[in-house]
């Protein structure tokens, strides 16, 4: 039976809105395919070629040209692939390669998708077909077309639609104004795994969900008849296209009139193919090259561990680690969908820990309450190289708490398999065409080739695909918070690296591989949060039980109506007794931070400016340290709010979530 978050799954994804997100998964659908790829006997379609394979139990084959255009453009049908050939015959006779794999009876399921995602892979690295295709869809093709498409914008020159369906509900549902076809509506909720209420609640149709095919600007072409009412243009094509062109999707509708219409309006000829052929072709030929994802990850040890959990159909955790470009919707939820679809059978606990303005030290000291506290977990996504430098993170600190971070992980359950991401932001672009590495880079890289993890340059991915002219920063991508086109692009490369981890390694029994020495003695390994019912002495300093602002500045999840220690008076001061090499604290900067001095095991006093750049229109969560570096055993830090205070701060506050400690 299909659980909750299946059902949000196919409903639509929502944006998390708390600190640590938890969410549930249970699917009973399809058992991954064995996508065993062998050849048949080759024969002959309309003159040309026809070389036959079979990918598992599915039959596949793809059409040779006599001789083939620069970069191998093709055409890749869709149900129903010996109707209306006129189109793919001139292609074929103008060099492209037309294809076509067998899932029929399946509408575009999800099993369906991963079968057309395996012959993707054979056609495009062994048989180096281009990386954008042109799909042609007719009736229910449509379907599969728009499922695909819509999980690979970036692999669409264009897409071609003879009358296609784009709303289950209309065809074969019949709910609406189209007749629909009992039968196969039931077997629909059969292969999606749905009931029928589901089905009518399903937000995954063609005519949804269009954003990232628009961001990409794939071009779209309906051919329609103007009185089909097998699958009725007001609820199929019509909608679909307000939609795309809403989102900026570049579409065209053409609405045949002459000849004969038959099966209610939903078969009629194909006027000029010639014409749309042509239209094919520029779309998708010169192939222009596009720089590989495979250059952009390293797969060292791989993710042995995840790949047997996930293969065992069992239960399986993953956690997201990381700043606001894991806490927005975009790549985050679509690997969450990666997952379910590839490994139906597992029930995934998904961990959604992404907080905006965050990087390495506060994921090393709440790991453990917003991570490991939620039980096993089997794979891990960390970032944080944008927040470490728009926060000025100094370079040995970063190092402790990228390195903290996987041996505590690793000490909770060493099985668990971590993937290190660096995501990208403008003064990364200019040092790497600046011939410089990102410092950020590399400590990320560092770490990760020290403990064998997986790592993704997302950084030098955009930089050189830019530089490669793929897209604009300006009009596509636009921030370090990624537009569509960029969440999209994450995405790709991230399932990228999935898929060539899962696809080269064998399921194997689990092993855990044992530590190496740290880099550095004093990592973050044992990063905790630490009460403010610890400090002690408070002159000046009381506890809010439910902070909250009393002005209309932003605040952040998680860091308001929350317990906060808070002194506002110049020579405020507490002590605060603790244990461990490391002591910081997490506090909220707003408009009227203060300036506060410290010192530890009474050393000479230090001071410290809390007030932030972006202080003046939000309440930032901040964390900073005094030490890390201390030796092990029992310490006290000493806390004194300072006379003086930042010149654009309104005050001299201090306002304390939490210490931190190691």
């Amino acid at each position: 039976m299909i659980k909750a978050l299946l059902i949000t799954l196919l409903l639509g994804f929502t944006a998390g809105t708390v600190l640590a997100q938890n969410q549930q998964i249970d699917d009973t659908g399809n058992a991954p395919a064995l996508y065993t790829i062998q050849h048949t006997a080759n024969d002959s379609w309309k003159g040309f070629e026809r070389v036959n394979i079979t990918i598992g139990a599915h039959k596949a084959y793809y059409v040779k040209p006599e001789k083939a255009l620069e970069g191998n453009p093709w055409v890749w049908r869709a149900s129903f692939p010996d109707w209306h050939t006129d189109i793919d015959s001139i292609l074929l006779t103008k060099g492209f390669h037309v294809a076509f794999v067998n899932v029929n009876d399946q509408y575009g399921s999800p099993y369906a998708l991963q079968v057309w995602d395996a012959f993707y892979q054979y056609l495009t690295t062994k048989q180096a077909f281009a990386a954008k295709v042109a799909l042609g869809g007719v009736s229910r093709g449509g379907l599969y077309v728009y499922g695909w498409a819509k999980r690979n914008p970036d692999k669409i020159s264009c897409i071609y639609n003879e009358a296609p369906v784009c709303n289950i509900q209309s065809w074969p549902g019949g709910k609406l104004s189209a007749p629909g076809d009992a039968a196969l509506w039931k077997q629909l909720q059969q292969v999606y795994h749905i009931t029928e209420q589901q089905a009518l609640d399903y937000k995954d149709n063609p005519i949804d969900n269009l954003d990232g095919l628009a961001a990409f600007k794939v071009p779209v072409m309906h051919i329609i008849g103007i009185n089909d009412k097998l699958v009725p243009n007001a609820e199929n094509t019509n909608i679909l296209a307000q939609r795309y062109n809403a989102l900026g999707g570049p579409m065209m509708i053409y609405p045949v009139t002459a000849g004969p219409q038959e099966l209610n309006g939903h078969h009629f000829p194909i006027e000029h193919p010639e014409r749309w052929a042509d239209m094919i072709m520029g779309y998708s030929y010169p192939v222009k090259k596009v720089l590989p994802y495979t250059d952009y990850f390293i797969t060292r040890s791989g993710l042995a561990n995840s790949l047997s959990v996930f293969s065992a159909g069992k239960k399986a955790t993953v956690a997201f680690l990381g700043g606001s470009i894991t806490y927005n919707p975009g790549w985050r939820e679509k690997i969450s969908r990666y997952l379910i679809e590839r490994f139906p059978l597992t029930s995934f606990h998904f961990i959604q820990a992404g907080i905006p303005s965050l990087g390495s030290v506060p994921h090393a000291f709440r790991l453990q309450r917003d991570v490991l506290d939620s039980g096993k977990v089997d794979l891990m996504f960390v970032e944080a190289a944008v927040n470490d430098n728009v926060n000025g993170l100094d370079s040995l600190t970063e190092v402790r708490a990228l390195e903290g971070i996987v041996r505590h992980a690793k000490k909770a359950n060493p099985l668990m398999d971590i993937v290190m991401m660096s995501f990208v932001d403008p003064d990364k672009i200019r040092d790497y065409n600046n011939g410089k590495t990102p410092l950020q880079i590399k400590n990320h890289e560092l770490i990760a080739e020290h403990y064998g993890l997986p790592s993704i340059n997302l950084a030098k991915e955009v930089t050189d695909k830019l530089n490669n002219q793929e897209f604009s920063w300006q009009y596509d991508f636009k921030d370090l918070h990624p537009a569509i086109y960029g969440q999209e692009l994450y995405f790709a490369t991230i399932k990228s690296l999935l898929n060539s981890c899962f696809d080269k390694q064998q399921i194997a029994a689990i092993k855990a591989n044992p530590l190496p020495k740290p880099l550095n003695a004093l990592n973050l390994n044992n990063g905790r949060y630490y009460s403010i019912q610890n400090a002690k002495n408070l002159n000046g300093w009381a506890i809010n039980p439910d902070w909250a602002p009393n002005n209309n500045l932003s605040t952040r999840p998680g860091f308001v109506h929350k317990p906060m220690l808070i002194a506002t008076k110049p020579g405020s001061s507490l002590t605060l007794p603790f244990t461990g090499t490391a002591i910081g604290m997490a506090i909220v900067s707003g408009p009227d931070a203060g300036i506060i001095n410290y010192s530890i095991d009474g050393s000479t006093e230090k001071t410290m400016d809390l007030y932030t750049e972006f202080s003046s229109w939000i309440y930032l969560p901040w964390y900073v340290t005094f030490s890390t570096d201390l030796k092990k055993g029992q310490h006290t830090l000493s806390l004194k709010i300072d006379t003086d205070k930042n010149k654009n701060s309104k005050g001299n506050t201090c306002q304390v979530l939490y210490f931190l400690t190691n």
